[in-house]
C-alpha cells in the first residue's frame, strides 16, 4: 500500500530562475523520484496547486506531468491524481535507515529477543488490556472543557489538573501524604530518574545507593547525571537497608516489591531505611512502579507515607495503562521541589499535555480505579495459571515473588540448571528456550556487573507481558522446557 493522498499537499522543489523553467521543472521531479525523495505511490499536488505555488503557468505544469508520464516517472489516473510510479529498477527511497538486526530499544531486551514469537520477559504489561474505548472517552471529554491555554508551553511541573487528581489518588490508594504542589509529572520513570539524579547532583550529592538487583538503565541514568552508585544487597527480606552508611545523598528502593525479586522490603528494614535517611539527610527514592497489583492481602503502603520529608514516591502508568503514553509522578519534599522543576525545565520543557488531561479525567471520573481492578483480576488469574502449570510439570521447581506484581521468579533446583558456568545463573536453560521460539531472562541479569553476591539459578518470567492470544502458547513452551530438562536429568 503506497503512501496516503494528501490533497493540496506541499511539494519542495528548486527551480533555477530563467528560461527553460519547463524543463527545469521536469529534472527536479526526475531528480526528486531518482533520488527517493518522492517515494512510489506519493501523490503529487495538482498542477494547479503547484503552478500557483511555483508562481508558473498551470499549463506549464500539466505539460511537464503530461512528459514524465510519458517517460514513466509519474502516472495518472481519473479521480486518482497524478502520482510516482513503481520503479522497476529499484529506485532508492529516501530516509530509509538499514533494517535493524538487534533488539528493539526496550531496557528489558537482548538480542535476538524482538524476532522471538513468545515473550516471557518481564517489565511490560499485557498491551492488549489498553482501555482504548475509556482513554478516547477521556480524551474528549478533557479537550471538550479545556481552555486554549493548556496547548501552549504550561508549567514544566505538569498541568494543576492532573497533579491535584495524582495526590488524591495516591493519598486514597496508596498511602502518600503530598500536596499537588509537591508532584511533579514526568515523561517516564527513566526521565524521574535523571530529574532526580541531577537535582541531587545540583544540590551538592556525589554518591547514591542503588539495590544491587535491578534495573541497570536506572544505574546508568545516575552514573549519567554525575553520581557514583553505591550497591545495597538484596536478600530475601529486600534491600539490605541495616547497611545503608553516611555518604550516600540518596538511595533507591522498590521496597512494594522488589524487582526483580519480588519480595517486600522487611519492616524492620523499612524502619532502618527511614531512620537513616533523618540521620543524614538524605532522601529515600520509592520507586513503586507495580504498587496497585497486589493479590494475596492488603498492598504493603507506600514508605513514603512512614516520612514525607525524607522519601520521593515515584508512580508510572506503565504497568496500569502502558508505557508508551510516558507518564509517571514524582512527589516529592519540599526541600527538594525548585531542584527538580528545574532539572524538569531543562530536561525538556513540559510533558506532552494531552495525555496528561486524558489521565486527570480518567483518574476524576473512576475510569482509572476501574481499569486497575479490571488489570489485577486478570494478571491474578494468569499468576495463578503459571503457578499451577509449574506445579503440575516441574514440582521441584520453586515459584516466588508471586504476591503482587506482573513477574514470578522460579528458583530452579541444580538437576535443571545444569552444571558448570553456563549453567549457573539458568542461561543455557533461556537459550533452549530461545531456540524453541520463546525469549526468558534469568534473576542474573539484572544484576549490577560488580555485584559477586551469590544469587540461586532463576528464571524472572513476566507472566503479564504476552497478550491474550499468546499467553497459553508461552506457558506451554515454559512448562514443555522445565519437563524436558527435568526428563534429562533424572
Amino acid at each position: 500500500m503506497g503512501p496516503r493522498a494528501i490533497p493540496g499537499s506541499d511539494l519542495h522543489l528548486d527551480l533555477a530562475p530563467g528560461p527553460g523553467v519547463r524543463a527545469a521543472l521536469e529534472r527536479a521531479l526526475r531528480d526528486a523520484v531518482r533520488g527517493g525523495r518522492l517515494a512510489p505511490g506519493s501523490r503529487l499536488p495538482s498542477s494547479r496547486t503547484l503552478a500557483r505555488d511555483l508562481g508558473l503557468a498551470r499549463n506549464t505544469v500539466a505539460d511537464a506531468y503530461g512528459q514524465l508520464v510519458a517517460e514513466g516517472w509519474l502516472t495518472a489516473r481519473q479521480g486518482s491524481g497524478t502520482r510516482v510510479a513503481e520503479r522497476p529498477d529499484g529506485a532508492p527511497r529516501a530516509g530509509r535507515a538499514p533494517r535493524r538486526r538487534s533488539a528493539p530499544d526496550d531496557p528489558f531486551a537482548a538480542p535476538g529477543d524482538a524476532s522471538l514469537p513468545y515473550d516471557l520477559r518481564p517489565g511490560s504489561p499485557d498491551l492488549s488490556l489498553f482501555p482504548r474505548t475509556a482513554w478516547l472517552a477521556a480524551t474528549r471529554r478533557a479537550l471538550d472543557a479545556a481552555p486554549n491555554r493548556v496547548l501552549g508551553y504550561t508549567d514544566p511541573q505538569g498541568l494543576p489538573e492532573l497533579r491535584r487528581a495524582l495526590a488524591g489518588y495516591l493519598a486514597r490508594t496508596r498511602g502518600v501524604r503530598t500536596d499537588p504542589e509537591l508532584v511533579v509529572v514526568c515523561t517516564g520513570f527513566v526521565q524521574a530518574a535523571g530529574v532526580l539524579g541531577r537535582a541531587l547532583h545540583r544540590l551538592g550529592g556525589r554518591r547514591v545507593a542503588v539495590e544491587a538487583l535491578g534495573f541497570h538503565d536506572t544505574r546508568r541514568v545516575l552514573e549519567a547525571a554525575g553520581l557514583a552508585v553505591d550497591r545495597l544487597p538484596v536478600d530475601a527480606g529486600g534491600a539490605r537497608t541495616d547497611l545503608l552508611a553516611a555518604g550516600p545523598a540518596a538511595a533507591l528502593l522498590t521496597p512494594s516489591h522488589q524487582f526483580p525479586a519480588g519480595v517486600p522490603l522487611r519492616p524492620d528494614r523499612r524502619t532502618a531505611a527511614v531512620t537513616w535517611a533523618r540521620r543524614t539527610g538524605a532522601v529515600l527514592v520509592e520507586d513503586d512502579y507495580d504498587g496497585e497489583f497486589r493479590y494475596d492481602r492488603q498492598p504493603v503502603g507506600a514508605l513514603q507515607g512512614l516520612d514525607p520529608e525524607h522519601v520521593v514516591y515515584a508512580g508510572t502508568a506503565s504497568k496500569s495503562l502502558a508505557p508508551g503514553l510516558r507518564l509517571a509522578w514524582l512527589a516529592v519534599p519540599p526541600r527538594l521541589l525548585d531542584a527538580v522543576v528545574a532539572e524538569k525545565r531543562l530536561s525538556d520543557h513540559h510533558s506532552p499535555v494531552l495525555e496528561q488531561l486524558a489521565l486527570a479525567e480518567l483518574i476524576d471520573s473512576g475510569g482509572y480505579d476501574r481499569q486497575v481492578r479490571r488489570a489485577r483480576l486478570h494478571y491474578r488469574r494468569r499468576r495463578d495459571r503459571l503457578a499451577a502449570a509449574v506445579a503440575q510439570h516441574a514440582p521441584d521447581v520453586a515459584v516466588t515473588g508471586i504476591a503482587a506484581g506482573l513477574h514470578a521468579v522460579l528458583e530452579l533446583p541444580p538437576r535443571l540448571a545444569g552444571e558448570g558456568p553456563a549453567h549457573a545463573d539458568g542461561k543455557a536453560l533461556t537459550a533452549r528456550a530461545a531456540r524453541r521460539g520463546l525469549a526468558l531472562h534469568t534473576l542474573g541479569r539484572y544484576r549490577d556487573p560488580a555485584d559477586r553476591e551469590p544469587y540461586p539459578p532463576a528464571l524472572v518470567v513476566g507472566y503479564g507481558t504476552p497478550p491474550d492470544h499468546a499467553f497459553t502458547g508461552a506457558l506451554d513452551l515454559l512448562c514443555g522446557l522445565l519437563a524436558d530438562r527435568a526428563r534429562l536429568s533424572a
